[in-house]
């Protein structure tokens, strides 16, 4: 491609124009140009096309580019492009939070130096570096500042190109302006404090004559007229041209990854001081409802459920079509979030009519944009039988829930609504897209399945019922039938009130999915039924604050697996039995099945197999599998007696089938308000039972299982949000948090889960504000609103006794005082009520809530209490608090223990953002090629997993853009495959990408981007660049101990890494004050002899080695050889390495002591050898780092890299071979010898390490 006055450069066939035209935008020497299409020999390319079907077009062919003339929208576009590129390097979009920009630090701790692109230090760096971190990061220290969170990146100190550019007041143009190519007027105030009046013309810029008060539009001198705004700029200020010359280079220079967008705006909850400087198109965009309008749709709106629905009705019969569509789907899905989040925010600040104004503000419904909003209330006391306001609370949130789940099951011919849930400013919004023609007909008239009226009037239609039954095996939803108000039947195949609509585009919508899942009885006391001995034990039932909860997905699929295992353990046992006593008389137990059936199963058996002789009850299952298989199929060679037993199973395990294990929830049972038909009797009573065994395995199964995976730091949450995680992933709901909290108390190791508690008891007390906090923020009008926020924060967090809130009457004097109107917006209540708010007030309703909601009693009447109870940090809670409620705070140092003032005063509260929950589509074939990918590296083929992986990577990349949570995963996984394979480089650059995703989609100081800083050290230290290793080591536990504190298991991991790594620069006693802490933490969380410690007191014993400090270094490492010889026993490798090293530590220490004899014998004229202290070799500190971060083989030397790549080379044909030889056995998985890095018993980081390089998402 050539333009004019730069070099050309190539580009692929596969191109679209349309993506050559933005490659050219944002080149550093075309990025100035916006308006001009690309030519052949003279034939201009249409935008849309693909190059590969341009005719003529050949290699080496070459493409001009041709300056095109500008109307209004090619003018605005390029203003705003100019402003984008003079914006590019300045944060405030993503302190602002705006246009999907977010934050990300890691350059200013790798200084740029990461792979080719920096300056690389050839050599060792063994030139001295400062290794010593500021004393906040020191191991021990109190303090946990703030300000360190966000460095001063040195490229924000924005160089100015100019001091203004804004619209000018002489727009628009006058009618004989227009008539001489005038499209509109800009006013720029140059870096030399010069003002001049621009014109973009049909041809260009050009500077005109006109003042701000004066109109004259003739050209003024220079007459120079230029088709870029940045060369006539260039042309009239010098600074100007240096600076936008500078500013490109470095715009240019940085990571990609740090400058595009991500699908979803993700919020900062801290930020600097910022001065707020002018932006003509920002606040063009503030006031031009540019509201969502995209540029490439002039002047309408998006027809945002046909754009949902179209998406998902493109074709999906093979791979590059479900890309497309999964591309489309997830683009639309994001663009629609965003529309509905700013929607939201207009709706709750007041600034969009409602379509009912005339009603009470909590009755208002709005559309904005083509979306419907509507309020969390309980208007017209729909949900008067449910809880009221707070059933209407939470229905949006289950409804989510229900679309997401069936947009998951993806039905063809089956419509669900785009809904976005918000919540901002303490109200709940419900944003969705439109059914075409609702809005002109009644309600009833439209709905024909489904009630409105939570089942008293109950319709059906076969359609829907058709549809439905499709997603009810993968729902586990049973279809049933319920009784009307005229005590008729009607079938469904959902709760009742899932309705049914058909738009006027002739597409069958359902909607109100809030009870797509079973009811959880454990709180939903219901008159007259009795829970099983596991729930009453546990004090349930208890009434909850409403009636729709509901067991999440995750607990009914975890539930009917269980249930599945049980069943094939009855069958096997009762198979067992009948075939003892068929001894005798043989019979056709086999029928004429092959004699096969005998080799392994697919599903292992359960662990808990009640069986003496595992081998017989591994085939014994494998026979109920093909028996089981052969009833289903029905075609009559099962015998009676077989059938019997597979009857007998079912009936056991609930299955609604008697002839095949199916397990399904009918929905409305318990539903106030339903009645069913006499004829189903006995099918609800099985029903009830079901409902009743899954609240019971809850409570008897996943929440011990949890505790267990806590206790054996199977998962390791760090946070709030990642001890939600996992809570979800096992199905069990935030309001038993309380119930995981006294059986952390209960466990015998409850010195191990110590930090699971502490992280508890935060969530429980944020999350108990936040609800306090909701209804608090309900009666603050807009300008109130950091008063407000400011003092909630005060009573919450700081120590001052009796903080004093400031109305917001202080500046400005009214002279009339306004009315109350009934139905004036939501936000803009005017009580004054929360002012008088006292902290003792707001604890007590803290610990109030804790009890109702959870159930829990917490001991505590202050901040200080708490925080002195549990152990808590007020920094942590504030953390929690701001991102639970939106909350943005100033960038500064908090004394929330000073007693003479407030911590907090309305100027740190900088901003309030919104809540935002929404549907994530998934990229299907990647994350099953991820998955496989995976599966391989587990078996040892690294270099298929890689294969597989790296695919994984170009499809995620092809569904989500560059930008997402899961591309990160696979990132990493990438990096580490890579590190291990002996590719360091390659290693680095995927785990740079790593960390600047997940800075940028999870946030900067997220649990996830603190592991992801931790991978990305290691690798940095391999690759021989010492001192960024330990900054970005230094950084990790600096975000620990801000997110968490200093005593949790990770801990100890990274502070092994920090003391090898300073051991490695010779840094002896900072050294050993990083290993001795992780010693501690070691002894704490995994009990004293467990072989982490014994690996710890090795470490600490190199160390005092290498200070030839003997009798320390003997103590430790006798402490790990008895651990090892008691855990492993005298034979052991282990053992034996330790008592090798234990030799040779004597062996030094006798020789010291004979020095120093001699010395005290002779005086200083003793000829004593030079004492020979050894720096350990960077290869032996690589190993241990190695060790510990759970990476089993590391080739060390190239001679042992060739030999492993050799290796797998020679598997690999061997596999080859032998799948032609009909796949005649299962080839071996690489478990190579275990180097002297990392024996066979497992001290990785990660618990399942040894088997498994694949990083797991830890927590």
């Amino acid at each position: 491609g050539l333009s004019p006055g730069s070099e050309p450069f190539w580009v692929s066939p596969q191109e679209m124009v349309q993506e050559i035209h933005q490659v050219l935008m944002d080149r550093e020497d075309t990025c100035h140009r916006t308006c001009f299409s690309l030519h052949l020999d003279g034939n201009m390319l249409d935008h849309f096309s693909e190059l590969r079907s341009v005719e003529g077009l050949q290699e080496g062919s070459v493409l001009r580019v041709v300056e095109e003339p500008y109307t209004v929208r090619e003018a605005r576009i390029h203003v705003r492009h100019v402003r984008d590129l003079l914006k590019s390097l300045d944060p405030s979009d993503a302190f602002n939070g705006v246009d999907c920009n977010s934050l990300s630090f890691l350059s200013v701790f790798t200084d740029g130096d990461l792979g080719d692109s920096g300056k690389r230090k050839k050599g060792l760096e063994m030139d001295p570096i400062d290794c010593t971190p500021p004393e906040y990061i020191l191991p021990g220290s109190r303090e946990r500042p703030l300000c360190p969170l966000q460095p001063q990146n040195r490229d924000w100190k924005p160089l100015q190109c100019l001091k203004v550019l804004t619209m000018s007041g002489w727009n628009p143009p006058p009618g004989n302006r227009k008539m001489h190519g005038d499209l509109m007027y800009l006013f720029v105030i140059t870096a030399e404090d010069r003002q001049v009046s621009i014109t973009a013309s049909t041809r260009g810029f050009y500077l005109n004559q006109s003042t701000a008060y004066h109109f004259n539009p003739k050209p003024a001198s220079p007459r120079f007229l230029s088709h870029s705004l940045v060369e006539l700029l260039n042309q009239i200020s010098p600074t100007f041209k240096k600076n936008f010359a500078v500013l490109q280079k470095k715009r240019v220079q940085r990571h990609p990854f740090e400058r595009i967008a991500t699908p979803f705006q993700v919020y900062s909850w801290t930020a600097p001081q910022a001065e707020h400087a002018m932006d003509c198109v920002r606040a063009e965009d503030a006031y031009t409802s540019r509201l969502g309008y995209e540029e490439h749709i002039p002047g309408q709106t998006r027809d945002w459920n046909e754009e949902l629905q179209t998406t998902r009705e493109l074709p999906r019969k093979n791979l590059p079509e479900r890309l497309l569509r999964e591309r489309a789907i997830f683009k639309v899905h994001s663009d629609f979030t965003a529309a509905a989040t700013r929607g939201a925010m207009a709706v709750i600040d007041g600034n969009v009519m409602a379509i009912n104004p005339s009603e009470e503000t909590k009755m208002q419904m709005f559309i904005w944009n083509n979306i419907f909003f509507s309020l969390g209330f309980d208007v017209r006391d729909h949900y008067k039988d449910f809880g009221g306001d707070v059933a209407a609370y939470v229905a949006p949130t289950n409804d989510l829930n229900g679309v997401r789940t069936y947009n998951v099951v993806d039905v063809e011919g089956l419509y669900t609504l785009g809904t976005v849930v918000v919540d901002y400013r303490g109200y709940r919004v419900t944003a969705q897209s439109i059914i075409p023609g609702i809005l002109e007909r009644d309600q009833e008239q439209s709905v024909i399945y489904g009630s409105i009226d939570f089942g008293k009037t109950v319709v059906s239609h076969p359609r829907y019922l058709e549809l439905l039954e499709r997603t009810s095996r993968p729902l586990k939803i049973l279809r049933h039938r319920v009784l009307n108000d005229r005590d008729e039947e009607v079938e469904l195949c959902s709760s009742v009130e899932c309705k049914g609509i058909i738009g006027n585009d002739g597409r069958h919508y359902i909607l109100d999915l809030l009870r797509t899942f079973p009811p959880d009885l454990n709180f939903l006391p219901v008159p007259g039924e009795e829970l099983p001995e596991e729930c009453t034990r546990a004090g349930f039932p208890r009434a909850h604050c409403h009636k729709l909860c509901c067991l999440r997905q995750e607990l009914v699929d975890a539930f009917v697996e269980h249930r599945y295992l049980l069943f094939m353990k009855l069958a096997a046992l009762q198979l067992m039995q009948q075939k003892a006593s068929q001894l005798e008389t043989p019979s056709s137990l086999e029928n004429g099945g092959p004699s096969s059936m005998e080799s392994k199963p697919e599903d292992p058996p359960g662990p808990e197999v009640g069986s003496e002789e595992e081998g017989s009850s591994a085939s014994g299952l494998a026979k109920v599998k093909e028996l089981a298989e052969t009833i289903a199929a029905d075609d009559g060679t099962a015998d009676p007696r077989s059938r019997e037993v597979i009857r007998n199973a079912c009936k056991a395990v609930g299955s609604i089938s008697s002839t095949a294990f199916d397990i399904r929830f009918n929905p409305d049972i318990f539903s106030p308000g339903v009645r069913f038909p006499e004829s189903c009797q006995d099918e609800v009573r099985d029903q009830k039972q079901l409902l009743k065994d899954a609240a019971a395995f809850l409570l008897s199964c996943q929440i011990p299982g949890l505790v267990k995976d806590c206790t054996e730091h199977a998962v390791l949450p760090m946070d709030g949000a990642t001890l939600a995680e996992v809570m979800r992933q096992r199905g069990i709901n935030m309001r038993y948090l309380g119930k995981v909290l006294e059986l952390v108390l209960r466990s015998p190791a409850r010195q191990q889960l110590d930090h699971v508690y502490k992280i508890g008891i935060g969530e429980l007390i944020t999350r108990s504000a936040k609800h306090i906090f909701k209804t608090y923020l309900q009666g603050v009008e807009l300008s109130g609103l950091s008063a407000a926020i400011s003092h909630f924060l005060n009573c919450f967090l700081s120590s001052y006794p009796n903080p004093v809130a400031h109305l917001p009457a202080d500046e400005l004097v009214s002279k009339k005082r306004s009315k109350r109107r009934k139905n004036r917006p939501p936000g803009a209540a005017d009580n004054t009520a929360w002012a008088v708010m006292t902290p003792q007030e707001l604890w007590r309703n803290i610990c109030q809530e804790a009890k109702n909601y959870f159930d829990f009693s917490l001991e505590c009447e202050t901040v200080d209490q708490a925080v002195e109870t549990y152990g808590l940090q007020k920094i942590t809670l504030l953390r929690e608090i701001s991102l639970k409620t939106g909350i943005q705070v100033l960038l500064k140092e908090y004394s929330f223990d000073s007693r003479h003032k407030p911590a907090f005063t309305e100027e740190d509260v900088l901003n309030i953002f919104p809540v935002v929950k929404h549907v994530n589509p998934k990229a299907s074939d990647a994350f099953h090629f991820f998955q496989s990918g995976q599966a391989k590296v587990q078996q040892g083929f690294l270099k298929e997993g890689c294969e597989l992986i790296n695919e994984a990577l170009n499809l995620f990349n092809n569904v989500y853009g560059a930008m997402h949570v899961e591309t990160c995963a696979c990132l990493r996984l990438l990096a580490r495959l890579h590190y291990i394979m002996g590719d360091y480089a390659e290693a680095l650059s995927n785990q740079q990408k790593a960390v600047l995703m997940s800075e940028r989609v999870m946030g900067i100081e997220h649990p996830n981007t603190i592991q992801e800083y931790m991978h990305l050290a290691l690798y940095c230290f391999a690759s021989s660049q010492l001192s960024t290793a330990l900054s970005l080591l230094y950084r990790a536990r600096y975000l620990m101990l801000l997110v968490f504190g200093e005593d949790h298991p990770e801990m100890a991991l990274l502070d092994n890494n920090i003391g090898l790594v300073l051991h490695g620069v010779m840094e002896y006693d900072l050294s050993l004050r990083f290993l001795e802490n992780a010693l501690a933490v070691s002894t704490k969380y995994h009990g004293p002899k467990a072989l982490k410690v014994a690996l710890s007191h090795h470490l600490v014993a190199r160390v005092y080695e290498s200070k030839a400090e003997f009798r320390s270094a003997l103590q430790h490492e006798k402490e790990g050889y008895t651990i090892y010889k008691t855990q492993l026993g005298e034979d052991h490798e282990k053992t034996k390495e330790s008592s090798e090293y234990l030799k040779c530590l004597t062996q030094q220490a006798v020789a010291l002591q004979r020095t120093m004899n001699e010395i005290y014998r002779n005086g200083s004229s003793a000829n004593i050898p030079p004492l020979k202290f050894t720096a350990p070799s960077m290869a032996s500190v690589l190993e241990q780092l190695n060790v510990i971060n759970g990476i089993l083989f590391i080739p060390l030397s190239q001679k042992d890299l060739e030999n492993l790549k050799a290796e797998v080379a020679r598997r690999h044909q061997l596999q080859e071979a032998s799948r032609n030889r009909d796949k005649a056995e299962e080839p071996m998985a690489i478990e190579p010898e275990p180097e002297p890095s990392g024996g066979p018993e497992d001290l990785g980081s990660e618990p399942r390490a040894a088997k498994d390089p694949s990083p797991s998402m830890q927590g």
